[in-house]
């Protein structure tokens, strides 16, 4: 009995740290890992919710930016991490899902074996949109004359959703057309507003103010639902047969392995962060909604984005 009750006392030990560290967490500032410079859509979302989950976990939520590698720096970084939920990575398409399966490096890693998904935080739309001195008002119509016209699309970057998008849309309706890839947004916004090329896709927020102006025309945009900014402009599942989703997403992860009840806190301020007005707010005056999810549903939101992206992805060559 005495050696059956030294047993029982070893095991109970063995496991009082991490149930302990799970009921007590967080003890110290956690930590968001942003995989570009400071600004633009992923960065800006890491720093919407930060100050809010920071006063419902009852620690600061500080933001550190470790860009590089097509964000693979900050992604190897957090998966390298102790696996205890005070480093977490702020992951968006291309460092979570793209860069692994363009970049040809013996050290890339894959999200569903490396990450403990915890949630979304924002899906931003893209929006198709044409110059205006074309006299373009629909998809059907720019479908029409883009072979008989040789009209030129302008993209900011191989392997850019951007570019995924139009190579996908290409593959479901059945035309061609030369897409002009530039560095960045600025760029290919630039080229787009002098004449060099006829039509793009861009996050709402990069061409919002050229639509206003009315030198470029929307013609859908590319979630399931109408987006408040733009609520005339109907999605590629209204427009056409085409029908499909192409967004920008981002959303928390941790490393793998990261204890369970850990991961439902992280979950919990998350979904409370997202639900608050402000918060619902900033995102909405960047052109991007809100999404809040479960760990689960988030794990399923992103199998069925790397589902749809990966065929693309292998098809096509983003010079990496």
């Amino acid at each position: 009995m005495r050696n059956l009750l030294k047993i029982l006392t070893v095991a109970v030990a063995s496991v009082m740290p991490m149930a302990a560290h799970a009921a007590d967490f967080p003890t110290k500032p956690v930590m968001i890992v942003v995989p570009y410079p400071p600004g633009g859509n992923v960065d800006s979302a890491a720093r919407i919710i930060a100050p809010k989950m920071g006063e419902l976990l009852g620690q600061p939520v500080v933001i550190q930016n470790r860009a590089g590698a097509g964000g693979m720096i900050a992604a190897q970084y957090v998966m390298g991490a102790n696996a205890d939920g005070y480093t977490l990575f702020m992951a968006a398409n291309g460092p979570l899902l793209f860069a692994p399966m363009t970049m040809k490096r013996p050290d890339v890693y894959d999200w569903k074996k490396d990450f403990a998904p915890i949630g979304a935080v924002s899906i931003t739309p893209m929006v198709l949109s044409v110059r205006a001195d074309l006299h373009i008002d629909s998809l059907q119509k720019l479908l029409d004359q883009v072979d008989s016209k040789g009209l030129l699309m302008a993209s900011p970057g191989a392997g850019t959703t951007n570019h995924l998008a139009a190579e996908l849309m290409m593959e479901k309706s059945g035309k061609q057309w030369r897409i002009v890839q530039y560095k960045g947004n600025a760029p290919a916004v630039t080229s787009l507003l002098g004449g060099e090329t006829a039509f793009s896709f861009d996050q709402i927020s990069v061409i919002l103010p050229h639509i206003k102006e009315g030198v470029v025309v929307p013609l859908v945009v590319t979630s399931d639902e109408r987006v408040p900014t733009l609520p005339d402009v109907p999605t590629f599942k209204e427009a056409s047969k085409l029908g499909f989703q192409a967004v920008t997403f981002t959303g928390l992860l941790a490393p793998a392995k990261t204890p369970d009840d850990v991961i439902n806190a992280i979950s919990k301020a998350l979904t409370v962060a997202l639900s608050d007005k402000g918060v619902q707010k900033q995102f909405a005056d960047l052109g991007s909604l809100t999404k809040v999810t479960t760990p689960a549903e988030f794990k399923s939101f992103l199998g069925e984005i790397d589902d749809t992206w990966r065929p693309v992805v292998q098809k096509v060559d983003t010079g990496r």
